[in-house]
């Protein structure tokens, strides 16, 4: 028989599993940002859109503290790598707190 619930461990996995794809939608931003011209492919195009709608909101939280180091073409732009430590910290401390 297959059991209905779920109990906290699997509930920590999903909540685990959650902040898994969100890195890896910043991961996809971050190698995207360095081919200056994308090829068109509509495929491709539609997870680059999925990945800038979704990681756009959380990034622009540190950039409006952090701004690109560097000028013109050049400039480097440091929030994601900040975001992924902050996300990362969430991530232990929250699936810890779920997993009780």
């Amino acid at each position: 028989m297959i059991p209905l619930a779920l109990n906290r461990g699997d509930f920590a996995d999903y909540v685990s599993a959650i902040f898994v794809v969100y890195t890896i939608l910043i991961f996809v931003r971050i190698v995207a940002s360095f081919v200056p011209r994308m090829p068109y492919n509509p495929y491709l195009r539609a997870v680059l859109d999925f990945s800038h709608e979704v990681t756009d909101p959380y990034l622009n939280f540190f950039r409006r503290f952090l701004r690109p180091v560097g000028g013109g073409g050049f400039a480097l732009d440091l929030s994601p790598m900040v975001a992924l430590i902050v996300l990362f910290v969430a991530q232990a401390l929250i699936v810890s707190l779920v997993r009780g």
